[in-house]
């Protein structure tokens, strides 16, 4: 069935931290000063939309858990995101952290000075995360997927579809996300979120403009179609053209 007229099941019911993609997100923290990893860890849940606006962080023990830090230091940087505003403490049976909002779009001049600042390692990101993403979509292509996987793919398809622009970038990023996590490797999946991550204030940064929006969508939807038909030749052709448009718009934008 092609992905622009297929029937779209709604967003899958796991929680949004339970998931391959939260887990590389929410990984165990392995540097000296554990502290400022874990605020990193958890902004990065919130800016890669793994925990969107309106979601609840797992409970305190579980999240100190899967990050190995004690509750101690998971709560000292819960407290950090709840001054800076990204979060907050709801109590009762219901309760526990929530994501309050999506973090605020960086101006284009902030952009621009952070693409300076990176240097090299803007085309190093750029082209790394056309390896890991046509490797992916590569993979995903030349088996069927089962039910539910192919079912959580058109889901995140039809999400991004229909994103609001405020919503678009956050949808977006779960769309690409999926495409490492349906792969079935923990390691993609992780790097996956990496290359987003160093990426990502420089993407918010690009207006979402409906021709851009539509163009993406003819984009993503060619993609899923190459994935279902277990076609891995044209998936590889179409992540590729994607990845190229969006990596020539992001440097038209910052130059």
């Amino acid at each position: 069935m092609p992905a622009d007229t297929a029937t779209f099941p709604p967003e899958s019911p796991r929680a949004a931290s339970d998931t391959p993609a939260a887990d590389a997100v929410l990984r165990p923290v392995r540097t000296g000063n554990a502290f400022e990893e874990t605020v990193e860890r958890l902004m990065a849940a919130i800016k890669l939309g793994v925990v969107p606006p309106g979601d609840r962080f797992p409970a305190e023990r579980d999240l100190a858990a899967r990050l190995c830090v004690s509750r101690i230091t998971l709560r000292e940087a819960l407290h950090a995101l709840r001054q800076s505003g990204h979060v907050e403490v709801r109590r009762g049976r219901f309760g526990g952290t929530f994501v309050t909002c999506p973090p605020p779009t960086p101006p284009p001049g902030e952009a621009r000075r952070r693409a300076e600042d990176m240097g090299p390692a803007l085309d190093d990101a750029l082209t790394f995360r056309r390896v890991l993403e046509v490797g992916a979509v590569h993979v995903l292509a030349t088996r069927p997927l089962d039910e539910d996987r192919r079912a959580l793919l058109l889901a995140r398809l039809h999400a991004v579809d229909n994103a609001t622009p405020g919503d678009y970038r956050r949808l977006d990023t779960a769309f690409h996300l999926t495409l490492a996590e349906l792969a079935g490797s923990s390691s993609l999946t992780a790097a996956a979120a990496d290359v987003r991550m160093r990426l990502n204030d420089l993407l918010d940064a690009i207006p979402v403009l409906d021709r851009n929006i539509e163009h993406s969508a003819a984009q993503h939807a060619a993609i899923v179609r190459a994935i279902l038909a277990t076609d891995p030749e044209a998936a590889r052709h179409a992540v590729t053209e994607h990845l190229d448009a969006t990596a020539a718009l992001l440097r038209g934008f910052l130059t």
